[in-house]
């Protein structure tokens, strides 16, 4: 067993050893310690065999030193004798060499001198080859500063586009080259402000010429609309030969400005048509919109630009204060608005997407509110009917302008509408000032007509026919006032003047007559129908005017056929049309006749009162004077002679104005006998009384008035006459007999009356004791009065009790 273990050990020495001998030194390390990783002693074991080793391979050193020995030492012996001529070939190499190197140092320098040259060469080469391709780049940034200087900054930035692109990367090593590209991004900064600058320039150059603008705009406007009615009259009249401008050629849509080439004749002459582009350089537009294209900044000078020309835009709409005062106010107004737009739509036109359609229309929809706000609240202090109606065809050339360039205008005529009734509104007041200065003017008498040219004078003013007239011989009287002719003119002006505005509304022909009818019948009801109505109520208006008034109204009311014709006339809108409306005249002059006729009997009646006022009754006299009192005759003359005058009425108006008369002088003088301050009556008052009541009856029956039948106009005093004929015949028994029935003979005298009456009596007869040389008699009639007095209060409370 030892044995085997000893034979392993010695094994593996061997394999160590082997291991050592073929392994480099540097690793011998793993090898060694698993000699002291095995049995103890075995390193021992291993340094005897290593030391086993050792001796082996000395003795088969020695043993090959033995072997070449001989050889070695032979070898040193030749090669001493090779020392001597070695050193003289030394020598001789060496001698060789220094005459070598005199030789060869004119060479060395000649060669070295070529050499330089070849390197300068070299280097020249480079620096051409180098310089080719940066003169190039330096061209290119002198090209770059030169356009700069002249303002050509889109190529500009095209130069610089192919600096940075192209040239700059090619020689991008060089320090120069990098200053450039450095200075680059700064230039085009500056291009940018530059430009925007222009921008701003551009924005402020448009500001100022857009009043310009939109006067040209607008007067092209207004010569297209004559071109073309002057067209539509043409072919109206059946003429096809075609119209042209002043320069031989039909007017043409030009750049979205210029509508007709040439103008009106007397105003524009040879004046040259004029577009946006005549009047704007819009360069700095294009050419910053194309610089911030180029820098990839379009985004952000779009919404600059649209940002800022809303904020002209609200500039533009504000209005001036006092714009409302003269037309010129509005018309600059509305020139500066067009050329706003009309800017707009060439720069919607002219560039690609800086402004677009829909941003167009915005702006265009929040300034139509603005101005039809504006307009709307302006207009509202103009009372000039004239300036309402320059207004008004601004307003259409205006829509019709801004129409041209495809804005939205209809907002503009519905607010022509509101201004029309405006404009109707102001006529309304401008014609009652003229009616009522043709009201003052008329002398309210009839028309004095003294030659023929005369006559037909008036009836070119007012449609009058009268047979009985035209066979009367010259000189002869119509039967109106000079008012009438002038009132009728006016209704036509007042239409011509409405007519004025409803043109060019864009409205059909039955439209324009409906607003003609309409607003004729506002003047016709409203305004003079007032000035009629104030004039009947002037104080200062008599009777006799009053009279003249009714007649003016039957003549102005019979011609309003006549005024429907005249508009029917100039609208071509047959009156028989569906939903055609009718002129109110006939109950705006039959109200103020009426108001005439009712101004006749109050008239009449306060002139009866002043009468009345005047009467002097001497109530306690004994007996009449015999005769009708003053006053009462003078009230009678004066009737007489007022009823002449109404031989012109109406016979209806004339009968009830005297009819009024009669009643209102007979209630008059029954109040005068029963006025509670009257305390005391005579019979000689009595009698005297009726004499003035006889005096009444007889002017009711003659007849002052025509068409009465009987004595229709007598029973006015029947009151009076029943109660004076009671008093006169003192017949109180019939009266108390038949009071109730209707055969009675004082069937009107009221029993509170006749009570009212005696008790008057009664007390006079107490105090003046009238019958004193009658004692009997007068005791007699004493009580006679208070027995009647007893009984008529009877009847009166027998009256209240049934009531």
């Amino acid at each position: 067993m030892a044995e085997n273990e000893t034979l392993e050990c010695i094994t593996e020495h061997e394999r160590i050893l082997q291991e050592i001998e073929s392994t480099d030194t540097a690793c011998v390390g793993p090898t060694l310690r698993s000699v002291y990783d095995d049995q103890p002693n075995a390193h021992k074991r291993f340094m005897e065999k290593l030391d086993a080793r050792i001796r082996n391979h000395d003795r088969e050193i020695e043993k090959m030193c033995n072997f070449h020995h001989q050889g070695f030492v032979d070898a040193i012996t030749e090669l001493l004798k090779v020392r001597t001529d070695a050193e003289k070939l030394m020598g001789q190499v060496t001698d060789t060499n220094r005459r070598l190197q005199d030789a060869g140092k004119e060479v060395t320098a000649q060669t070295e001198e070529v050499i330089r040259c070849r390197i300068q060469q070299r280097n020249m080469a480079t620096t051409v080859e180098k310089l080719q391709l940066c003169i190039p780049v330096l061209e290119m940034y002198s090209k770059l500063k030169e356009q700069l200087e002249s303002k050509r900054y889109y190529a500009a930035l095209k130069t610089m586009e192919h600096l940075e692109n192209i040239y700059i990367p090619r020689v991008s090593q060089y320090r120069f080259c990098q200053i450039m590209a450095e200075n680059l991004p700064r230039l085009r900064e500056e291009i940018k402000e530059i430009s925007m600058s222009d921008l701003k320039d551009f924005l402020e150059s448009i500001r100022k010429h857009s009043d310009k603008i939109g006067e040209t705009a607008m007067r092209q406007a207004q010569q297209h609309r004559t071109f073309n009615s002057a067209v539509q009259k043409q072919s109206s009249l059946g003429d096809t030969k075609p119209l042209y401008s002043l320069n031989g050629r039909t007017p043409t849509q030009h750049n979205g400005l210029a509508l007709e080439e040439g103008g009106e004749e007397e105003e524009e002459g040879d004046e040259e048509v004029l577009t946006a582009q005549d009047l704007v350089d819009f360069s700095p537009v294009y050419r910053c919109l194309h610089i911030y294209t180029v820098l990839g900044d379009r985004e952000t000078f779009e919404n600059y630009y649209r940002k800022q020309r809303k904020k002209q835009a609200r500039l533009v709409l504000q209005p001036q204060a006092n714009m409302h005062e003269t037309v010129e106010g509005y018309r600059r107004y509305f020139n500066q608005i067009v050329g706003f737009f009309v800017v707009e739509d060439h720069i919607l036109h002219a560039t690609q997407g800086l402004v677009t359609r829909a941003f167009t229309d915005e702006l265009w929809n929040m300034a139509l509110s603005k101005i039809i706000a504006v307009l709307r609240t302006h207009s509202s202090y103009c009372n000039d009917p004239d300036l309402v109606l320059e207004l008004k065809n601004l307003i259409v050339i205006f829509a019709d302008t801004l129409q041209g360039y495809g804005f939205q205008v209809n907002r503009l005529f519905d607010l022509l509408f509101e201004i029309r009734d405006q404009y109707n509104e102001t006529l309304l007041k401008k014609w009652a000032v003229v009616f009522r200065e043709i009201f003052e003017q008329d002398n309210y008498s009839p028309i004095p007509v003294d030659t023929e040219e005369e006559y037909k004078y008036v009836l070119s003013r007012f449609p009058f026919h009268d047979p009985e007239i035209e066979k009367q011989q010259f000189p002869k009287k119509l039967p109106m006032s000079q008012s009438v002719p002038q009132i009728y003119t006016q209704v036509k002006e007042f239409i011509y003047a409405s007519l004025k505005f409803s043109e060019s509304l864009h409205r059909s022909s039955t439209e324009i007559d409906d607003m003609l009818r309409k607003s004729t019948n506002l003047l016709l009801t409203r305004t003079l129908s007032s000035c009629l109505q104030n004039l009947i109520k002037k104080p200062h208006i008599g009777l006799t005017e009053l009279v003249q008034i009714i007649i003016n109204t039957t003549h102005l009311e019979q011609a309003c056929k006549y005024l429907e014709d005249f508009i029917t006339n100039i609208t071509n809108v047959s009156p028989e049309t569906v939903h055609t409306t009718r002129l109110y005249g006939l109950s705006t002059f039959k109200d103020a006749r009426h108001a005439a006729e009712g101004e006749i009997y109050t008239k009449l009646n306060q002139k009866i009162d002043e009468f009345i006022q005047l009467a002097d009754y001497e109530w306690g006299m004994p007996e009449s004077d015999g005769r009708a009192s003053g006053y009462l005759m003078d009230l009678i003359n004066f009737l007489r002679s007022t009823f002449q005058v109404f031989t012109h009425l109406p016979g209806k108006v004339a009968q009830t104005a005297c009819m009024s008369a009669c009643k209102h002088l007979s209630t008059s003088l029954m109040q005068m006998l029963l006025d509670t301050e009257l305390k005391q009556i005579s019979m000689g008052a009595i009698q005297q009384f009726n004499l003035d009541v006889i005096q009444c009856e007889l002017f009711a029956s003659s007849e002052p008035v025509p068409g009465f039948q009987g004595d229709t106009l007598q029973l006015a005093f029947i009151d009076l006459r029943q109660l004076l004929d009671l008093f006169m015949v003192w017949d109180w028994s019939t009266y108390l007999a038949d009071y109730g029935q209707p055969t009675s003979k004082y069937l009107r005298v009221n029993p509170a009356t006749a009570l009212a009456l005696l008790e008057k009596m009664k007390d006079t007869s107490k105090k003046n004791n009238i019958f004193s040389q009658f004692r009997k008699n007068d005791r007699d009639k004493q009580k006679l009065i208070e027995t009647v007095v007893k009984q008529l209060r009877s009847l009166v409370n027998g009256m209240s009790q049934h009531s």
